[in-house]
């Protein structure tokens, strides 16, 4: 994910929204860090003072002076990092809330083609996750914090150090080094774990919903399931576990190696102040303040490399995970104007999911003119769905040419979306809304108009009597709950519900029995009269009312036409119609 942005890019855009989504907070918090630093400075030359004062037996009113001094320096230093941390939590949080909300706005404006790539869900679990635990917010404070604390600190420590001997500040900073390499090289180690944990984190949160949520654990438990699946959970969350056990046991084998480098330094540090004591070189008010400082000083190199870089370290993968994927292209395009007056026309057309090498559309060519109905019928994987996705213009070919409404589509990733169209896939929704939200969802501008919410449930045979429209269909929200045919039957309404020239029917009938199902198609033919439309169906007794009907076959249209003539050509369709026939005979 890093290969493409460097460190430093990352970090001034994730320091540069810190401040804009933080503002006057933010800014704070910054200034907050750099009153610190020059604290923690000035505190070195308080106890300089106060150590030569006690060392040359000055009066006692001088000592306590200096006494006093260091002591209010101490607690107000106390004061400020209390302050420092609360702000880090405050603007961290809030700023979660404003970077989840650019993350959904992100996601509803992305074509439709990317959430059939396993490595974009794997980006979606690591961006939620790095949102979750409020990743963006505490790496910008800690990148921010090593300019206005770290730096300035280190700056004018650095020079006291010089000033007081140039090797002393030499060695110190030669002893600083390594601990930044080490840094360095758990950032890469940690962003190659970041890649690898994430299809794991997958499939462990996979196992685990088929264990405890509401619409598998039923039948889990029915199967006896129950712990096949929690055995799987565990060998994945073990599989994640030892990932992160060999990365972390890697780090902390180059980590111990350039630690002793650091301690060696401070050791020799030391030496030098003594002999310079020893000397005559420095008082021992100074002896005793660099001395302090030098345990202060390496202090907070290990807090801001074995804790603060560390972390950075960490979280830079997140990051950059989630900027990566903030900065994919957005092709999708919504309420597009068709005039489904000049019908559907695709020439020659293919398609095939991200990652698979077998088109799922092959050289297809089709026409749908104005008012007419097209019912698509095949064996399951023989290309009808994703034909209805192609014809929806949520997804575009990769070859071939496809014209919706006039609307020219080309490209995959090229995803686009008319007002005009309206759809009841095989997977439809069941929101945990009202009944009249789940209706009125799919065109609220019309969410007042109670006489048309009637009629389109009325068309789907919904039997909404007795069920107030306010009911909400969720019985986990002090609700209720409906039967399968009832929620296709709702979904179908909510199809209906959309005003649309083009409308498309994907197994919408499939929890309806045979006879409730006949009724449907023929009260809907009267509905779709002067619209194209397309049915996806398996019953072909469903199929008679089409104007048309397209049998598929591995991405390819293998026949076409009427039901009267199909079932003259003794084809792949009668036999088919045949075969369903004496199903139903010998029932």
């Amino acid at each position: 994910m890093i290969k493409n942005k460097s460190y430093f890019s990352i970090i001034l855009r994730n320091s540069r929204e810190y401040f804009s989504k933080g503002r006057g907070w933010a800014v704070t918090e910054q200034l907050i860090a750099v009153f610190r630093a020059l604290v923690c400075a000035a505190e070195i030359l308080i106890s300089k003072r106060l150590f030569d004062n006690v060392s040359k037996a000055k009066s006692f009113s001088t000592i306590a002076t200096s006494l006093f001094l260091l002591i209010f320096v101490i607690i107000f230093q106390e004061l400020l990092s209390g302050l420092s941390q609360y702000l880090l939590s405050k603007v961290s949080y809030s700023n979660m809330g404003k970077f989840m909300v650019d993350f959904q706005k992100k996601l509803g404006r992305l074509p439709a083609i990317y959430f059939e790539d396993v490595n974009f869900l794997d980006q979606i679990e690591k961006t939620k996750e790095c949102l979750e635990y409020e990743s963006l917010g505490h790496f910008a404070s800690l990148c921010l914090q090593m300019v206005s604390y770290y730096f300035i600190y280190l700056l004018l420590v650095g020079s006291y150090l010089f000033f007081t001997s140039p090797l002393l500040g030499t060695i110190l900073l030669l002893a600083f080094v390594p601990a930044v390499l080490g840094q360095i090289i758990k950032a890469k180690y940690f962003v190659d774990l970041e890649e690898g944990l994430a299809p794991e984190r997958r499939r462990c949160q996979a196992y685990k919903n088929s264990i405890v949520h509401v619409r598998s654990y039923k039948e889990t438990r029915m199967l006896g399931a129950y712990k096949y699946f929690f055995k799987l959970f565990l060998e994945s969350l073990h599989i994640m576990t030892e990932k992160r056990w060999q990365t972390e046991k890697k780090i902390a084998y180059i980590q111990m190696g350039l630690n002793g480098f650091t301690f060696l330094g401070l050791g020799l540090s030391i030496y030098i102040l003594f002999s310079q004591l020893m000397a005559g070189l420095i008082s021992v008010g100074m002896f005793a303040a660099v001395f302090l400082m030098l345990g202060d000083v390496f202090g907070i190199i290990d807090e801001l490399v074995s804790s603060q870089l560390s972390q950075g370290s960490e979280l830079v993968g997140q990051v950059a995970n989630f900027y990566q994927l903030m900065d994919l292209e957005e092709d999708l395009e919504e309420n597009l104007p068709a005039d489904f007056s000049q019908g559907i026309k695709a020439r020659g057309i293919s398609f095939s999911y991200p990652g698979q090498s077998k088109d799922a559309i092959k050289n297809l060519s089709l026409e749908i003119k104005a008012g007419e109905t097209i019912a698509l019928v095949g064996t399951n994987g023989s290309g009808k769905s994703t034909l209805v996705k192609l014809l929806t213009g949520l997804y575009g070919p990769d070859s071939g040419q496809l014209i919706i409404g006039g609307q020219k589509v080309q490209g995959q990733g090229l995803g686009k979306n008319y007002a005009s169209i309206s759809a009841v896939f095989q997977n439809f929704q069941r929101y945990k809304l009202s009944l009249k939200e789940n209706v009125t969802i799919s065109n609220l501008n019309a969410k007042d108009n109670v006489e048309r919410i009637k009629s389109s449930l009325e068309e789907a045979s919904f039997n909404y009597q007795g069920l107030p429209f306010e009911t909400i269909l969720a019985p986990e929200f002090a609700g209720v709950d409906l039967s399968g045919g009832q929620w296709q039957r709702l979904a179908l309404a909510r199809g209906l519900f959309r005003p649309s020239e083009f409308i498309i029917l994907d197994e919408p009938t499939s929890a309806i029995d045979p006879i409730e199902e006949s009724k449907l198609y023929q009260q809907f033919k009267e509905i779709v009269a002067d619209r194209c439309a397309v049915i996806v169906t398996h019953r072909l007794a469903s199929t008679k009312f089409a104007d048309r009907i397209i049998l598929m076959e591995a991405g390819q249209i293998v026949e076409e036409g009427s039901h009267e003539e199909l079932m003259k050509k003794r084809g792949e369709y009668y036999s088919m119609w045949q075969a369903q026939a004496a199903w139903y005979d010998n029932k």
